[in-house]
């Protein structure tokens, strides 16, 4: 079995309840402090503040949280290649 496929079983309920909690932190001053620096985490590029999604480093299908301990900053294209994968499994070359 690869790691990115060791998925924890979460419910719809909890992963919708998760993604408020997200949603809501996006909105939040710690947020845009967070990504003003316009750097992904991953690859470490330049981007405008805007442009950085947020992405949890352990991923809500492994068991992760929306917490400001496990969320970053990220481009899209890193965002989504790292998909459900833990940031070790993860290479952004």
């Amino acid at each position: 079995m690869e790691p990115e496929d060791s998925i924890v079983w979460i419910s719809e309920e909890e992963l919708a309840k998760q993604r408020r909690i997200a949603k809501d932190l996006r909105k939040t001053s710690w947020w845009k402090k967070k990504k003003s620096s316009g750097v992904c985490n991953y690859c470490g590029k330049k981007f405008l503040p805007e442009e950085l999604t947020m992405d949890h480093l352990i991923p809500l299908a492994k068991g992760g949280k929306s917490i400001k301990a496990n969320l970053v900053p990220a481009c899209k294209e890193c965002n989504s290649a790292k998909k459900n994968k833990l940031p070790f499994e993860f290479d952004s070359e």
